[in-house]
């Protein structure tokens, strides 16, 4: 079932309809949250949580016209941000996962993280306003437009988050690789 079927059935009541939204986004939406959550699993999963919650209580206003998944990553994002300011900081970046989350987000992508490690480390390591558009443009797929539209930023502020947070990536990655080297 193609997603504007789905969101135009949970629009019309279908509760089975909102189960088959949340199986089709869960798993990236975790992906997400994780990142910008600076992998704290649990305020992770509230994000992820009160999202679909939002969703569901707002999918009635929702616009048909225009694609669903930028709206619902910007509801992400946002709850991501409410969090995050909730809590009264910015979450220190992470070590990395730990067993229980290893175990927790042992779905397909553990694989790939394990494959590519230290960019994903590097871009932990980011400044939250360089990682988040990173993940949504990179990780995500978004295009620069739609990821300004989530952030609800300027295009030319999201190009220049984005160009600064490559090159400091490269920067990461560059030192990492020549510290194993030494090593």
């Amino acid at each position: 079932m193609k997603e504007l079927e789905i969101v135009q059935q949970i629009k019309n009541g279908d509760v089975q309809a909102f189960h088959d939204l949340y199986d089709l986004y869960f798993e990236y939406a975790m992906r997400v949250a994780t990142v910008v959550m600076n992998h704290q699993s649990s305020n992770a999963k509230d994000a992820v949580q009160e999202t679909f919650i939002r969703v569901y209580q707002n999918i009635k206003g929702y616009d048909t016209s225009r694609p669903f998944k930028p709206w619902f990553y910007r509801i992400l994002i946002n709850e991501c941000h409410r969090i995050l300011k909730r809590n009264g900081k910015i979450i220190s970046v992470g070590e990395g996962f730990n067993k229980a989350e290893q175990d927790e987000l042992a779905y397909e992508g553990i694989n790939q993280f394990i494959e590519h490690e230290d960019l994903y480390k590097a871009i932990e390591s980011l400044e939250h306003h360089h990682r988040v558009p990173i993940v949504l443009k990179y990780l995500n797929g978004f295009k620069e437009q739609e990821v300004a539209e989530i952030l609800d930023e300027n295009l030319n502020t999201i190009k220049s988050r984005l160009y600064k947070g490559k090159q400091k990536l490269k920067g990461l990655l560059k030192n990492e690789k020549e510290g194993s080297q030494d090593g």
